[in-house]
């Protein structure tokens, strides 16, 4: 059975849960009904532990070829197949896996002001009651222990946002011409001429889809002694029996809150030397990333009624 045609290969939080959907409704593509199904990310089962909630994100994973496979099975003759792993950009081992077993695959890649991303990524799992730590600074200057000590991806908040090593690897990889770059805001700002963009990549036909539907909107529950109480129950809980404890968390979550400058000059430095080296990478400019922001937080706005925190992959 033939791999998929096309990767949305990341990064985390920067609207690959939105453009997967969006592009679901195109007549000539078919993604995977499961939306980050990991494939790509192991050489065999996924590990069983890790920091908060990541053994319920490792049974998710479609790690056997014949289920992967599996996913695009039912595509419509002629239609390209893709799917959604936010995580393939980061992952430089998953980079190569890709690379020996489609190496003619199309990427798609969404980058994010990193700072914002990081946010983002923070409030999710803080929304969730997973992440005990209730500021973004002190909990990336954790990061380091966290990833020797085995914790998931998703807790790397400034590994995943440098992008420039990621793309620097991945062009010893793939040709540029089989890699599609774009940033988040143009999802958000100009979502029809994005999609555009997008299709004419892929080779398929444009004017057809129009808008990105507002999925997976990041809520920020306020800290104080409800949110505690409920968070240390949460990670005590099997993710079966966590839905609950989650939606109470989430209920009537404000928007997420924007940074202030000073948290944002504490962040950046993580960053610095990777910009520019994305900038000599991409030969494109990303110095407004070094800079305060004139629109933060809070991007595409409250949750829509009945939305809940996207969750992603497939329950074994």
């Amino acid at each position: 059975m033939p791999l998929p045609d096309f990767l949305i290969a990341g990064a985390p939080k920067a609207g690959t849960t939105a453009l997967h959907s969006a592009l679901q409704q195109h007549p000539e593509l078919y993604l995977s009904k499961i939306k980050e199904p990991k494939y790509f990310l192991t050489d065999g089962p996924p590990p069983g532990r890790g920091g908060p909630g990541d053994a319920a994100t490792y049974q998710e994973h479609v790690w056997r070829r014949a289920d992967y496979e599996a996913l695009f099975t039912e595509a419509p003759p002629g239609t390209l197949t893709g799917e959604s792993t936010p995580f393939y950009l980061y992952d430089l081992a998953a980079q190569r896996r890709i690379h020996a077993a489609i190496p003619g695959v199309r990427l798609i890649v969404t980058l994010r002001d990193p700072v914002e991303r990081a946010h983002s990524n923070w409030t999710h799992l803080w929304s969730a009651g997973l992440e005990p730590i209730g500021d973004l600074v002190r909990a990336c200057e954790a990061e380091q222990r966290r990833i020797a000590d085995g914790w998931g991806h998703f807790w790397h908040y400034v590994s995943l946002g440098r992008y420039g090593e990621q793309l620097e690897h991945l062009f010893g990889l793939f040709p540029r011409d089989q890699v599609l770059i774009f940033r988040y805001r143009d999802i958000v700002d100009r979502p029809a001429a994005t999609l555009d963009r997008i299709c004419a990549f892929l080779g398929v036909r444009q004017g057809v889809l129009t808008e990105v539907p507002r999925e997976n909107v990041t809520a920020h529950p306020a800290a104080g002694a409800r949110h505690l109480m409920l968070s240390m129950v949460r990670r005590r809980l099997p993710a079966a029996l966590a839905g609950p404890v989650e939606a109470l968390l989430q209920r009537r979550g404000p928007a997420r809150r924007p940074l202030s400058w000073e948290q944002r000059q504490q962040l950046i430095p993580y960053f610095a030397d990777d910009i520019h080296l994305l900038q000599r990478v991409t030969g494109e400019d990303f110095s407004d990333w070094l800079r305060p922001r004139e629109r933060s937080g809070g991007l595409v706005g409250v949750r829509p009624p009945g939305q809940r925190q996207a969750r992603n992959g497939r329950r074994s």
